[in-house]
């Protein structure tokens, strides 16, 4: 440890500031060179995937949004974030209709069959802030 003294002859602990510890110290050169590696590699990826929403679909929606991107890229990114968002609200909704099921399972027999209904994307949906009511009637 570097200790320093000073006028009055005692020594402190010299070059460290107070609540910082060696090991907090700032990134290496070598750090800061492989931190953009893996958004270089992801974008050089959006270039060649092919997202399940279609490019042309998510240009609609976002141009009649207001957003114009000239690079695909960012039409890719958005495109992917949407694809999350639905499968969230998807697997949310299977898991509401499972555990609806496991209820009604033991009353009835095996009925292996899932079939999503408005009754389990609801609750799904309103965890996401999406509040959907069904119609009183159909026409």
């Amino acid at each position: 440890m570097n200790t320093e003294s000073d006028d009055t002859g005692q020594t402190t602990g010299g070059g460290s500031t107070p609540g910082m510890t060696p090991t907090a110290s700032a990134a290496t050169p070598s750090q800061d060179k492989t931190a953009g590696v893996p958004l270089t590699d992801f974008v050089q990826q959006l270039e060649d995937y092919a997202p399940t929403i279609p490019d042309s679909v998510t240009a609609f929606y976002l141009n009649r949004a207001g957003f114009e991107a000239s690079d695909p890229r960012i039409t890719r990114l958005i495109s992917i974030a949407a694809q999350k968002f639905i499968s969230d609200i998807a697997n949310d909704a299977l898991q509401h209709c499972k555990m609806k099921s496991s209820v009604q399972s033991k009353n009835k027999g095996k009925d292996k069959k899932l079939t999503l209904t408005m009754d389990d994307l609801t609750p799904a949906l309103a965890e996401y802030g999406i509040n959907v009511k069904k119609p009183s009637y159909f026409i």
